[in-house]
């Protein structure tokens, strides 16, 4: 396996709430502990919230809760240099380093060893749930797609490429997508953002026996790969990256003895759309080939879980997908995939 690049940046969250008077409670998602990507130092957060912590055993979470009247606020002033927030506004920054490592998977050195025992928490990627089906139409087009394939590599192989090949970009679609496969197995419909793309891709290898999971975060850099074609993979913009609306889903399948191997079929139809590329362009097969067992450093990963009851709990349970800050005003939930009117603005800045 050659020797992983790895990309360190620096990044700060910004978030401004008006509350008119009411308790506001704030959930963030916070840095997945995997070895592609490390915290250099801690989080360092500045608020005039009554009460903040990091909380969380499964899902890594920053709360912070707002107290109703201003005079119970324990902080003052300024939030950080893009302005100064109003004498009536809650607001929380959340800063920290990180650095992440590209993956890269040496497919000469991968063995499938069909006899190892999985342990429960591996399993736990091959169950179904409301929106990641393993019966009905995912079965259907997961046995159709593994015909008489025998290995699980073999397998994962074909439902990537049947994915990104005939599966499409829609960007009509709110932030990330629903993530919902089972409404587009059953409809036929095969079209969407990077969590129903990816969560196909899911679906389907749990379906032919695959653990499989797809991964929320956001992109924290331009891509460097295939630049400056290929740059619609990373987040655009120049110097430090105004990265509100980068987020984005990625996907993993864990093949026996060996272990997980990073996907993205979603970026393939992104590329395919953003720069107008015909399905056997070479430049998209370069961009195919690359994203079945590799991952650019340009993304960090906040967690896995679908269907979540965020802790401490909300008044709205539960969180189909947590890969955007999620915000509660009087116990009335604000749009997440909203900056403007959040309000919130996220910057990246490569270290």
């Amino acid at each position: 396996m050659q020797e992983a690049k790895t990309r360190k940046f620096s990044l700060r969250f910004n978030h401004e709430i008006s509350s008119s008077g009411a308790e506001v409670r704030l959930w963030l998602p916070l840095v997945l502990q995997e070895p592609y990507q490390r915290l250099l130092g801690e989080y360092h957060a500045r608020s005039n919230a009554q009460e903040s912590a990091i909380c969380g055993d499964h899902i890594s979470t920053y709360y912070a809760r707002f107290a109703p009247d201003k005079e119970a606020r324990a902080g003052v002033g300024k939030y950080g240099e893009q302005g100064v927030v109003g004498e009536e506004d809650d607001y929380f920054e959340l800063s920290f380093d990180i650095e992440i490592s590209e993956r890269n998977t040496d497919f000469s050195k991968v063995s499938f060893n069909e006899n190892e025992r999985l342990s429960p928490e591996i399993e736990e990627f091959l169950k179904p749930s409301k929106l990641i089906p393993v019966e009905g139409a995912a079965k259907q087009k997961s046995d159709e797609i593994t015909g008489s394939l025998k290995g699980d590599l073999e397998k994962a192989r074909a439902i990537y490429e049947w994915v990104a090949k005939n599966m499409s970009r829609d960007n009509s679609v709110i932030a990330c997508g629903s993530g919902d496969a089972a409404a587009i197995l059953s409809s036929g419909k095969l079209s969407g953002k990077c969590a129903d793309i990816n969560s196909v891709f899911v679906a389907l290898c749990r379906a032919a026996g695959i653990p499989a999971r797809a991964i929320y975060g956001i992109r924290t850099g331009a891509a460097q790969k295939f630049s400056p074609e290929m740059g619609v993979m990373g987040a655009l913009s120049g110097g430090a990256l105004e990265i509100s609306g980068a987020q984005h889903c990625r996907a993993e399948f864990y093949l026996k003895g060996y272990g997980w191997i990073p996907v993205d079929p979603a970026d393939v139809t992104k590329v395919r759309l953003g720069e107008g590329l015909s399905e056997d362009d070479s430049k998209l097969a370069r961009v195919r080939e690359y994203l079945f067992g590799n991952w650019e450093p340009c993304w960090l990963g906040f967690n896995y879980a679908r269907e979540i009851v965020l802790n401490p709990r909300p008044a709205y349970v539960p969180i189909e997908i947590f890969s955007h800050p999620y915000c509660e005003v009087g116990g009335t939930p604000k749009d997440p995939y909203s900056p403007k009117n959040f309000i919130y603005e996220y910057f990246s800045r490569e270290i």
